[in-house]
């Protein structure tokens, strides 16, 4: 079979894969779509994130949803030509901390198009993949094979919302719009958030941050002095979610929250040197979050059921043999949130 595959900075190449048979306990599911995410772009641009980088050829991909082509001896809830949406995360189930229920921290994870361990965990950006049974998820006949390609950044937006604690009545502040940004907007909207204001540095962007229920979606570049009105006091907001991970927008959203205020720093964009003293007097949470667990079954059934709409942010649907297009397209800002390949 055919695959999407980095070798290094700037090339990308569709190359010959195995195609393995599915063993005991494993499906084969044809993949149908993949959605292009910022790790992938990382992977494209810079080789790799902070100390990761590629060191072998790797298939890219971990948003991905296709059609179950064969299955394995031992599976029996799974079919031959159910659709189901892929679960790129397999926890060992045996470690410290998926003993404890953080299955998201397991010490032995195997995360589909991950250079972070030796050999690489290949991605999901092939014809077909062979995966444990555990990781597809059948899904609601009313979703498309791409809006259930997006169960995983959903998912990862739910566990950041998890890690705020209640939003209901909240006000929450979004920094950053991109895909993971912009479904944060959602996600708090979902959990009852009575206000959510988004920002970012590009209008296109914050234009479907306001499709999706943003309350106020403010340019900081352009509107210097659009958030003036929630620097009141000592700042409003309940909740801040940082999802640009840029630290010139974590600095200036700190005066935005008020005293006790939560902060969940989604964005991953390397270290930054935090104003300590700010978060010690204002006495602000620091929270981090990290990929998911049970919430990608939730993420699934949530779309499934019409709460949950991803359709906005899919701008663009790319055939995968032309995935440099593709790639090239989803790094700009002002023409696509988020880019799919359609194999």
């Amino acid at each position: 079979m055919r695959a999407v595959v980095i070798h290094a900075p700037k090339d990308l190449r569709i190359d010959s894969f195995p195609d393995p048979a599915p063993e005991a306990g494993e499906v084969r599911i044809k993949i149908a779509a993949g959605g292009i995410c910022g790790s992938d772009l990382h992977y494209y641009h810079h080789g790799g994130f902070g100390a990761v980088r590629i060191q072998q050829p790797m298939a890219l991909g971990h948003e991905i949803a296709g059609v179950i082509d064969a299955v394995g001896s031992g599976v029996s809830h799974l079919k031959a030509g159910m659709r189901v949406a892929v679960n790129p995360s397999k926890p060992c189930c045996s470690c410290i901390f998926c003993r404890e229920g953080l299955r998201n921290q397991c010490l032995d994870m195997r995360f589909m198009g991950s250079a972070m361990r030796m050999p690489h965990v290949q991605g999901g950006f092939r014809e077909n993949v062979t995966i444990d049974a555990s990781q597809a998820l059948p899904m609601a006949d009313s979703l498309s094979l791409g809006e259930a390609a997006m169960a995983e950044p959903v998912a990862v937006c739910l566990h950041a919302g998890r890690q705020a604690g209640p939003l209901l009545g909240k006000r929450v502040l979004v920094t950053g719009c991109g895909p993971i940004g912009a479904l944060m907007v959602v996600v708090a909207r979902y959990d009852g958030a009575a206000e959510v204001v988004a920002t970012d540095i590009a209008d296109a962007p914050l234009g479907i941050a306001r499709e999706l229920g943003a309350s106020l979606a403010v340019n900081v570049v352009n509107e210097t002095s659009g958030l003036d009105p929630y620097r009141a006091g000592k700042g409003v907001f309940d909740v801040l979610f940082e999802a640009s991970g840029n630290q010139a927008a974590l600095r200036s959203a700190l005066d935005l929250v008020r005293p006790g205020g939560i902060i969940v720093q989604l964005g991953l964009g390397g270290e930054m040197t935090l104003p300590v003293n700010a978060i010690v007097t204002k006495e602000l949470q620091l929270r981090g979050t990290f990929r998911f667990d049970p919430e990608f079954e939730l993420a699934l059934r949530l779309m499934g059921e019409g709460l949950i709409d991803v359709k906005p942010l899919i701008t663009a649907t790319l055939p995968f043999d032309s995935a440099v297009d593709a790639f090239e397209l989803a790094s700009d800002r002002s023409k696509s949130m988020k880019v799919q390949l359609a194999f």
